[in-house]
């Protein structure tokens, strides 16, 4: 029988924690069989959420921690002064093999200082990128760095490229992924500062397929697997991406149900539409992995639903399972 990979839940992070923190764990045991789950955070809070679920209990544990970290506090004295909170307590499980992965909605800032305070950066790693997947016309690309290193040099973006890589290849199946570095156009000699150097470095390496500059509007059609930039670009990529996408979906609805032709249309189109907007459903690809750590840290949206939480878990057993870290350790 094949081991469960257990994985260390913040119960308490998020907009609409626990409700929707639990109810994603559910989901998520309910429908792998090799998921363990340990729900971390006020343990009266979460057995009372539990209380109106049908489970299996030797799948989902709880394990206490009475603090929880806001988002308006520092990051770094949080970690170091909240040692009972629920990220502390759950990284640590991850830091001593308790667990194999850890997951949060919680305070982003936090939860990055956290994995590399307490779980560690592996050996050779300069700077952990966040790299979330978000979907386009071709599929899903892997977008690195979104929120982690704003202030990256040339270096970080060589390693963020080959550990996206790494990722994009094992964990989402695509051989020999096409690399790009975000950029205002095409050729090679544009760009800023950062951007000039590290696109001779990316050209030069023979372990990545790299094919030059991508521009943001062609993002969307997955003109390339892994997009490679710093953080603040990376972020105002992120939240433009998703924020358009959800007032175009809203504007849809709104036009379909303007008129009565157009309702009967919108009755008509259902089916195809729903299909057609599924594919650019962000939370179907979970979380975003805080790359090149000694344990696998994933942070979901602050908004996150119980879908999103319940994939975020699920794609730690395809990181572990394709041991992503001992890749990249390999490697970098």
């Amino acid at each position: 029988m094949q081991k469960a990979i257990t994985v260390a839940v913040d119960a308490m992070g998020g907009d609409n924690a626990p409700k929707e923190i639990i109810k994603g764990a559910v989901l998520a045991v309910q429908d792998k069989s090799d998921i363990r789950v340990a729900l971390v955070g006020k343990e009266d809070v979460i057995h009372k959420e539990l209380a109106g679920y049908e489970y299996d209990k030797e799948r989902i544990i709880v394990v206490n921690a009475e603090d929880n970290i806001s988002n308006n506090e520092s990051p770094v004295l949080a970690i170091r002064r909240k040692k009972n909170s629920s990220i502390v307590v759950a990284l640590n499980m991850v830091k001593s093999g308790e667990a194999d992965a850890f997951v949060s909605a919680g305070s982003t800032g936090a939860v990055l200082a956290g994995g590399q305070l307490i779980i560690g950066r592996i050996k050779g790693v300069e700077r952990p990128p966040l790299a979330p997947v978000i979907p386009t016309m071709a599929g899903a690309s892997l977008l690195v760095d979104c929120g982690a290193n704003v202030d990256a040099r040339p270096s970080h973006l060589v390693q963020f490229a080959k550990m996206g890589s790494i990722y994009m290849e094992n964990v989402l199946g695509v051989k020999n992924p096409r690399v790009a570095i975000v950029n205002i156009g095409a050729e090679e000699e544009k760009g800023n500062a950062l951007v000039k150097e590290t696109f001779p470095l990316l050209k030069e390496l023979d372990d990545i397929n790299f094919i030059g500059s991508i521009e943001a509007r062609d993002i969307p059609y997955g003109h390339a697997d892994v997009i490679v930039c710093e953080a603040f670009v990376g972020n105002v990529i992120l939240k433009l991406y998703e924020g358009l996408g959800t007032a175009l979906m809203n504007k849809i609805k709104e036009g379909l149900m303007s008129t009565t032709k157009s309702k009967i249309g919108a009755l008509l189109s259902k089916s195809a539409l729903k299909k057609t907007l599924k594919a650019f459903d962000y939370s179907q690809y979970g979380g975003a992995p805080l790359l090149g750590l000694k344990g696998l840290v994933v942070k979901t949206h602050g908004s996150s639903k119980s879908n999103e939480i319940r994939n975020s878990i699920i794609q730690c057993v395809t990181f572990t399972e394709q041991q992503i870290k001992e890749k990249i350790e390999k490697n970098l």
